[in-house]
């Protein structure tokens, strides 16, 4: 199992290295957002081809981690070719930019923390996949399956909503809270974590372990989702610049999806 994690992480590095020198070439790292789905796709099906004669619970564990991070990638990859670099970015990254040090930061900044990121939040997938070995599908690893068709359900919902949302000229500066966006503020992101939860209980059926080996990953994603880069910054820009987000935000849950307070 080292030798292929170590496999892994040569892959994972070896990615954004050259994904940090296309960044370095068109001035714009945005597109790192769906790497992040796509990169722990790779990372999964990596894992999978180096068992030997690898059971269905591998492929189980292989398959959600490759049918959601593939769904992402591609929904993100879209979303930036149509919207073009990313603000958050383009702030990030502006005065290396205008000093001539784009690469540089690209990789320190960007695509180098994301490289290990990636790495930690898809363990149960490389762990899960690695540690099943030729392994059967037991009632723990139904249950985290069910937990993840939870969550990727609620994310291309969420997504769909938003984008249908976004491309009627009649919702221009409004707030969007209807569908899953009435019971939550962030179904994309109660989906991610529902998703990989799913992927950790399915990985913890190998044992113990690798359960307590590849808990660090939804740990941490959904620490980064609630507390971090993920709900907090996105609210603290949507409060400031969009009207009414604010009384949205009063009567919405955060994250859980539950019925709307009344205000």
């Amino acid at each position: 199992m080292t030798e292929a994690l170590l496999i892994n992480a040569a892959i994972d590095a070896a990615m954004m290295l050259l994904l940090c020198a296309v960044a370095t070439r068109i001035r714009d790292v945005s597109f790192i957002d769906a790497v992040w789905g796509g990169g722990m796709a790779v990372l999964a099906l990596a894992s999978w081809l180096q068992v030997d004669a690898p059971g269905h619970r591998a492929g189980l564990i292989a398959a959600m981690a490759v049918i959601w991070g593939t769904r992402l990638a591609l929904h993100l990859y879209t979303r930036w070719r149509a919207s073009g670099e990313d603000p958050r970015y383009a702030r990030m990254l502006g005065k290396a930019k205008a000093q001539g040090r784009y690469g540089r930061a690209a990789l320190t900044v960007v695509f180098g923390p994301q490289a290990l990121l990636l790495y930690l939040v898809c363990l149960p997938a490389q762990l899960g996949v690695l540690g099943s070995g030729g392994g059967a599908i037991g009632p723990l690893a139904w249950t985290g399956f069910a937990l993840w068709l939870l969550g990727v359900t609620f994310e291309t919902v969420g997504d769909a909503q938003l984008k249908a949302f976004r491309a009627d000229p009649a919702s221009q500066g409004k707030v969007l809270d209807t569908g899953l966006w009435r019971y939550t503020r962030h179904p994309n992101y109660f989906g991610d974590a529902c998703a990989w939860w799913g992927i950790w209980l399915a990985a913890a059926e190998a044992g113990p372990t690798v359960a307590l080996a590849s808990l660090p990953g939804p740990v941490f994603l959904t620490f980064t989702l609630t507390r971090w880069s993920g709900k907090p910054l996105l609210e603290k820009s949507l409060v400031k610049n969009r009207p009414g987000y604010a009384e949205y935000v009063a009567r919405t849950s955060g994250f859980l999806p539950w019925p709307p307070r009344r205000g």
